[in-house]
């Protein structure tokens, strides 16, 4: 059974722990629709990527 020799303090611990901050996504506004989206992916809301319309969206 794995059982640790020396308690981890807690100084040690959160230094281990310090790059597990979750990010908030990036968010810009797309060029064609002025709608916001993430960067690098298609538009929900229009369809365009990169200036074409890469997905049709109904609507």
């Amino acid at each position: 059974m794995a059982v640790p020799k020396q308690k981890i303090s807690k100084a040690r611990k959160n230094k281990r722990r310090s790059h597990h901050a979750l990010t908030s996504p990036n968010v810009i506004e797309c060029p064609e629709c002025k709608e916001p989206k993430q960067s690098h992916r298609a538009c929900p809301s229009c369809g365009h990527y990169n200036g074409r319309q890469v997905i049709s969206v109904e609507g």
